[in-house]
């Protein structure tokens, strides 16, 4: 097995006794000397180099960078974080990082709700270069401001996945439930049922799926759903209604809603959460579905409203692969079943099939080229012990012998790949492994190569 490609110990961001312990327990389970190295190089990714840690009035503050791009993700730093839960109960330096995190989301939604990403530094202007030119109202402390509803959702998820785990209830002051006050609010105005609201945004760019029509988008029948204007992947929506984000937007307003009335004490906010999910989740049910050409029925990907349906699917998470990976529908779900058979598929125009793999990518990189993150997330969903085993052995032999996952490969010849540091897909490959073995450990025990 070749050297650890780990930083040296000295010069990693962050330790967690608990996660070093988890490396060591799931390596000695896999008898893959590749698939081992693999595993111990990217699971503790995110924490060995994307974490700053410091202190904001006295508290616990974290700041979690996406890999080679030097700001905050709302998405990705909730997701890269998501592989450790099950050990922050009694690990002090784990609590703290989470703490910190949690606090973080909660002045970045009040900063600014419509913005992605954000700067370490709240009084900074971008460093993104790309981003400099946008309109929109930008204000220092954002690093892009793309509305992206699943944003959101993931500073909910989060903060609801680590109460849970822990019981830790100290993150959740007050400057927390005023932004998750405003998270609803912001779900509300961008139902768009008395106007288009306040956001606005537009970019110069040769790419048509960096900007949006007027600002706003195309225009969409007020069904009840909430607007986007763009995908997880940062890429605008073809239809401002994009699906899997509504309904992760319904699951995270319902954990929302638990947590509110067990922690925080607000019946008025717990019940504001639920009556919107309820809302949201009727639309996508009434308006978010759509017949195949061979009369499937499935759900869509993006929709306007009007009947005008979007089928596809785009790797980043949320996507309609995702949907039982994210909780948002049960595994057994006959829809969301028939769903992910189309995603994968060829009636999926964005799902590639070469000589090295198959898989979905999207618009943001191109034709072509599979994420791993697609093929991880079908084995994090299935309880199908070929296709879990057939994604390891894939996933083995797309790193391009460099030790960690990429953003994408090319279909044919994974040497050909993206980012070479994207934390959020090194950790979601770590907590697949785990899952395997605390579920299936048999299949470790297959050597791949």
């Amino acid at each position: 097995m070749p050297p650890s490609n780990r930083p040296a110990v000295a010069a990693r961001r962050f330790a967690s006794p608990a996660v070093e312990r988890e490396i060591e327990r799931v390596s000695a389970l896999i008898a893959d000397p590749e698939l081992r190295w693999l595993f111990s190089n990217c699971y503790p990714n995110t924490l060995d180099t994307t974490v700053l840690l410091g202190t904001v009035d006295g508290k616990d503050d974290a700041f979690v960078i996406t890999g080679d791009i030097p700001a905050l993700w709302l998405r990705d730093s909730a997701a890269q974080l998501r592989p450790y839960l099950h050990l922050a109960r009694g690990d002090a330096a784990l609590t703290a990082l989470y703490r910190g995190l949690i606090r973080r989301h909660a002045r970045c939604v009040l900063l600014d709700p419509y913005a992605n990403a954000f700067t370490h530094d709240p009084a900074d202007t971008t460093a993104l270069a790309w981003s400099r030119g946008d309109q929109t109202a930008m204000k220092p402390g954002v690093a892009e401001r793309k509305w992206e509803v699943d944003s959101l959702c993931y500073v909910l998820r989060l903060a609801h996945d680590y109460w849970r785990a822990t019981g830790d209830v100290e993150p959740f002051d007050a400057t927390w439930a005023d932004a998750a006050r405003t998270i609803v609010a912001t779900f509300r105005e961008q139902q768009r049922k008395d106007g288009p609201g306040p956001y606005r945004f537009q970019r110069q760019s040769t790419q048509p799926t960096e900007t949006t029509l007027a600002g706003i988008g195309v225009p969409t029948r007020k069904v009840g759903m909430i607007h986007s204007a763009f995908r997880p992947s940062d890429d605008a929506c073809t239809y401002p209604f994009n699906i899997p984000g509504n309904l992760f937007a319904v699951a995270t307003l319902r954990e929302l809603a638990s947590l509110a009335g067990a922690v925080l004490a607000d019946a008025a906010l717990s019940a504001d959460a639920l009556t919107l999910a309820a809302e949201v989740e009727a639309a996508v049910m009434a308006h978010g579905t759509m017949l195949m050409p061979d009369g499937r029925q499935v759900f869509a990907y993006e929709t306007d409203g009007y009947g005008n349906h979007l089928f596809m699917d785009d790797a980043n998470v949320p996507s309609l692969l995702g949907l039982a990976y994210l909780r948002c529908l049960p595994a057994d779900y006959a829809l969301w079943r028939t769903t992910a058979q189309a995603v994968w598929s060829a009636d999926n125009p964005w799902f590639f099939s070469g000589k090295a793999a198959e898989g979905i990518g999207g618009p943001h990189i191109g034709e072509g080229q599979i994420w791993p993150m697609s093929i991880i997330v079908r084995a994090l969903s299935s309880v199908d012990d070929g296709v879990i085993e057939a994604s390891l052995a894939t996933l083995r032999g797309s790193h391009a012998a460099t030790g960690f996952m990429h953003e994408a490969f090319d279909k044919d010849d994974p040497a050909k790949f993206t980012r070479s540091w994207f934390a959020w897909v090194n950790g979601l490959f770590g907590e697949l492994v785990v899952k395997v073995a605390n579920e299936r450990p048999h299949l470790l025990a297959t050597r791949y190569g």
